[in-house]
């Protein structure tokens, strides 16, 4: 069992999510869960997770088929995590690498 799950919804954020992948995966703290929810983007988002998965088996990524929203994306994180804690990230956030 990992430490942190951080799960992180993802929708047309191919702008800002290399940084915040780097961020997450260049944390002090080393047991962690990424759980990024694709939430049916239509821009290079899935094609950076798949990217970023391959590098690093701490990414897991759920691809949703519909757009449901960020409540929702958050929720279906939730059921597949299995970290002892649970931390959100939006796409676009920038974390310090002590922040976890």
């Amino acid at each position: 069992m990992n430490k942190i799950s951080v799960i992180v919804p993802v929708y047309n954020g191919e702008k800002y999510l290399r940084r915040t992948l780097e961020d997450l995966l260049s944390q002090s703290l080393n047991d962690l869960e990424i759980i990024c929810v694709n939430d049916k983007s239509s821009d290079g988002s899935l094609d950076i997770l798949k990217e970023y998965q391959k590098q690093d088996k701490r990414i897991k990524i759920i691809d949703c088929p519909v757009n449901g929203g960020e409540s929702k994306a958050r929720n279906i994180g939730l059921k597949e995590a299995k970290g002892e804690f649970i931390a959100f990230m939006d796409q676009d956030d920038k974390i310090d690498l002590l922040f976890y």
